[in-house]
């Protein structure tokens, strides 16, 4: 019996769409089931980029950085003073010695928060900083500069400005905020996608009220004299007034998206002390701090006992809770994959950084971007959902699934020294950087939806 007309020109629109959009119908088997997967925390220290105590260095200097990671850091500070160039251009031979000193963080693997000085001090008789068009036209000079190493720097102290550049005793008459802001503004705009920090929050709250802007901005907060008073040695203080309440409430906000780091500068108990120290870490979401300053306040720590915790706890501290993904799928099938992720830490992931969802066996790796932005991952829990296609031409067999987070730039994005490890027992591995959720097998006899392509992409994120 021939079929009738109308069924033949269904039959024909069926399977034209079916070769254009690659849709072939559903298996007979069911769609496979996702499995719940628990992992186990870990209290060790992490080696994680961006985040922890770091270490000072002060420059033009041929200074080594191999000690940064032996020590337990990630992250070096460096104090570039340009004394001998307050009314002259930095020369090429300095500029030159300071992209080995880039070259030499690199090989090392950790990363540099930076800061341009014109001296050392002292207070308040303070040595001379340079005038405004001679910062602006070192910041011109130093341009090149930061942006070929933008990679390796994990953010910017706004610096050049007076006593240490500390944005306080300028000798050449830029305590004004009309100044200040236009030496900024060209700062922030010579590094592209870093942040740049400000010394003072009445200064910040002044150029940008609403947090939100300041973000925008990419402007950000860093405190050199941390617990070391009432006022943070007038880190907190306008005009005679004290305004620790208006500006903490205000940095509470704005440090949720920036980095905050800084230094201690003298015991002052009980402020200076664990109970304190910790909750405004957690209320300003400290990223970073120096281990060389202040000693005084690093022993009281340590003596009361939550030394380890703020190691740990500085910056962003990830750990996975469950993954529920189907451990079966079939070459073209779909892979429902969700997350459950815990940050113990003071803060969150601060620069870009991208969440890859990867498959690997001994000969084939299937890697995918996703659309999951980590810096969402605040403090607390977070949780995500997201479906990828599985190419259809893939082999079958058994695959292990890692969630990777590389760095962004790609320069360092193959480099497992500043990949985030989650803390977590077992589950990463040093020589790839991928943490390693368990193992879904690709089969044909599997169930479920296909779709035809050769690629392994996000379709949806719920």
């Amino acid at each position: 019996m021939k079929p009738e007309p109308w069924n033949l020109k269904l039959l024909s629109i069926f399977l034209l769409s079916s070769f254009l959009f690659g849709c072939v119908p559903a298996s007979t088997a069911p769609e496979p089931a996702s499995v719940s997967h628990t992992y186990t925390y870990s209290d060790a220290s992490l080696f994680n980029p961006e985040r922890g105590f770091f270490t000072p260095y002060e420059l033009p200097s041929p200074a080594g950085f191999s000690s940064v990671r032996i020590t337990g850091n990630t992250l070096a500070h460096l104090n570039i003073y340009l004394n001998d160039y307050r009314e002259s251009d930095i020369p090429e031979d300095l500029l030159n010695g300071l992209q080995t000193n880039f070259d030499d963080i690199r090989e090392a693997g950790v990363k540099a928060i930076i800061r341009f000085a014109y001296n050392q001090g002292p207070y308040p008789d303070s040595e001379p900083d340079a005038s405004k068009a001679q910062i602006l036209r070192h910041i011109e000079q130093l341009t090149p500069l930061l942006q070929t190493n933008t990679d390796i720097i994990a953010w910017v102290e706004a610096g050049f400005i007076g006593a240490w550049g500390e944005w306080h005793t300028s000798t050449n008459g830029l305590d004004n905020i009309q100044d200040k802001q236009e030496i900024l503004t060209v700062l922030v705009a010579a590094i592209p996608n870093r942040y740049v920090q400000v010394r003072y929050p009445a200064n910040i709250i002044e150029m940008y009220p609403n947090p939100e802007d300041a973000v925008t901005a990419r402007v950000a907060h860093h405190n050199d004299c941390f617990l070391s008073s009432e006022t943070d040695v007038g880190t907190y203080e306008r005009d005679g007034e004290i305004t620790i309440e208006r500006d903490q409430a205000y940095l509470a906000e704005l440090t949720r998206f920036t980095p905050m780091s800084g230094e201690t500068c003298a015991p002052f108990p009980p402020r200076s002390e664990c109970t304190n120290a910790i909750q405004e870490m957690e209320l300003l979401h400290f990223s970073a701090i120096n281990e060389a300053y202040h000693k005084g306040i690093i022993r009281s720590w340590e003596d009361g006992g939550c030394l380890q915790e703020i190691t740990d706890r500085m910056g962003y501290r990830l750990a996975l809770t469950s993954a529920d993904f189907n451990e079966q799928v079939r070459p073209g099938g779909i892979l429902n994959l969700a997350g459950a992720i815990e940050n113990k830490g003071f803060a969150s992931i601060i620069n870009e950084r991208f969440l890859y969802v990867v498959l690997f066996n001994g000969t084939e790796r299937y890697e995918v971007k996703t659309s999951i932005d980590p810096r969402t991952w605040q403090p607390g829990t977070s949780s995500f959902n997201v479906q990828l296609h599985i190419p259809s031409n893939a082999d079958e067999g058994d695959y292990q699934l890692a969630f990777w987070l590389p760095d962004a730039y790609e320069t360092l994005h193959d480099n497992p020294l500043y990949a985030v490890q989650f803390a977590n027992e077992n589950i990463f591995d040093e020589q790839t950087g991928l943490n390693i959720l368990g193992t879904v097998t690709v089969n044909k006899s599997t169930g479920g939806n296909y779709q035809r392509g050769n690629e392994f992409k996000e379709i949806q994120n719920p």
